[in-house]
């Protein structure tokens, strides 16, 4: 067995066949593990994730994956959401005493960047999701809606698609919400809010993110395979309908019973032979799926500026603000030898299209306005040192209508099979997408050898009074 690359859905797939009993060899071109969810080193030592990736108490794959290569304890959940807009005003949103689906309800009512018309109009539009089960008559009646024009159909205040819908969708989706198909807005609303009362919990990494996949080689080394690194395939050979062999530097070529392409749906296409690009519609419509991109913004502070661990910003650019001093803790501060950093935060901005042409001062600049209005004390602070990092191709872009080109992982290749959160699973680009798509490909290799498997872990449950209603 043969996976190619070494992101979220790889590692997925090679780690699940591996325990499934395959002796897995898994190529990544890149000197690292992890795709685009992983960290780099700079030239100074200090170790920056490309962007923060979280995790929430729905992601039933993700823990599953960070449990089989043990990463279960470098995840810190969090119950309470805090939320700063730029008149200072806090709100808190958190699970209380009520059950599911009333569990926020307490910190919804108190939410201070709320107005009550705000409020009664999200109301209106949640109670719409229950009733619905998350199938609203619009969304079976219209193919390609948009989740702005959902939320605008249901009346929703300016204020509450500015400060709640949007703030939850673009970090979650990574897209606007007039590119953004209601199908995955209205999915992530039922299970992550209204479904299960810890579905809402956020997981944050306390390491790099190349340091949770440290068990994943182990994993796959255990079971008499091997993970080869910068590795860069340069082609795949396709006869009478079938994979025989993959080509890498030096017309090397390596064979398998099975191969698992697990790689960015663009990349894919340019590797496979014309025929296969022009002729199997399943691939030629892979050039109708876009990306979406995201910006990381890394600050090192010379004092203390933020207490709270993480904090999401309303009305700025900048989307979330991580203190990721507090999040790794003193050994993984890596302090530049030479100054005086005492503090890094890390910000994410999701959509960051209007980023992109902006020079790398310019993003520095506008950012540091936004985390200075937000972080009174680093209003006085020196900024010792930042670093921009932008990802153009972050993620597939969720644009309604996208799942008709989104391709089972299954192929009608022999021995072809596709991994990628940009595959059909369910999810929108997520890292519980990626894992999900590489099960669903681990279970296709083990259904069509014959032994089939259940690896794909199902849902959370709904809980409370869900229970009897979801």
């Amino acid at each position: 067995m043969i996976v190619i690359g070494g992101g979220l859905a790889g590692l997925a797939a090679g780690v699940a066949l591996a325990e499934a009993g395959w002796r897995v060899r898994l190529f990544e071109q890149r000197p690292f593990l992890g795709g685009r969810a992983t960290s780099y080193v700079l030239p100074s030592g200090q170790h920056v994730d490309n962007c923060q990736h979280v995790t929430l108490g729905c992601c039933t794959n993700l823990e599953d994956f960070y449990r089989r290569v043990g990463s279960s304890d470098k995840i810190k959940y969090f119950d309470r959401l805090l939320f700063v807009d730029p008149q200072g005003r806090r709100g808190e949103m958190h699970a209380g005493l009520l059950p599911a689906p009333f569990h926020m309800t307490g910190s919804f009512v108190t939410f201070a960047p709320l107005t009550l018309r705000d409020k009664l109009s999200i109301a209106r539009a949640m109670l719409d999701i229950l009733l619905a089960k998350g199938h609203t008559a619009d969304l079976e009646a219209i193919p390609a809606i948009s989740m702005l024009t959902w939320l605008e159909r249901r009346k929703q205040t300016r204020g509450a698609i500015e400060r709640f819908w949007r703030v939850v969708l673009v970090s979650a989706l990574d897209e606007e919400l007039d590119r953004t198909d209601a199908r995955f807005g209205v999915d992530v609303f039922r299970k992550a809010f209204l479904s299960n009362r810890a579905g809402y919990r956020i997981g944050v990494p306390t390491v790099p993110l190349a340091d949770l996949y440290d068990g994943c080689k182990a994993a796959i080394e255990k079971k008499g395979g091997e993970v080869v690194l910068r590795a860069p395939v340069r082609g795949v050979t396709i006869e009478k309908g079938e994979v025989t062999g993959i080509t890498f530097d030096g017309q090397r070529t390596e064979t398998a019973d099975a191969y698992v392409f697990a790689l960015p749906h663009a990349t894919l296409a340019e590797l496979l032979p014309e025929a296969q690009r022009v002729d199997d519609p399943v691939f030629r419509n892979l050039e109708k799926i876009k990306d979406a991109p995201i910006t990381g913004v890394h600050f090192w502070f010379d004092r203390q500026v933020m207490d709270e661990p993480f904090m999401t910003l309303l009305d700025t650019h900048t989307q979330w603000i991580f203190n990721k001093t507090m999040l790794y803790g003193d050994a993984h501060m890596d302090e530049e030898p030479g100054t005086n950093a005492k503090q890094y935060l890390q910000m994410v901005i999701s959509a960051s299209y209007d980023l992109i042409p902006k020079s790398r001062q310019e993003i520095i600049d506008l950012v540091l306005k936004e985390v200075r209005q937000a972080l009174p004390r680093a209003r006085d602070a020196q900024l010792v040192k930042a670093t921009v990092i932008k990802e153009t191709t972050a993620t597939f872009s969720p644009e309604p209508g996208v799942d008709q080109w989104r391709p089972a992982q299954q192929t009608s290749i022999q021995r072809m099979f596709l991994a990628g959160d940009w595959t059909a699973t369910g999810w929108p680009a997520t890292m519980e997408g990626a894992v999900r798509s590489g099960y669903l490909a681990a279970e296709a290799v083990l259904r069509e050898a014959g032994t089939p498997q259940k690896v794909l872990q199902d849902d959370l449950a709904p809980d409370g009074l869900m229970r009897w209603c979801a």
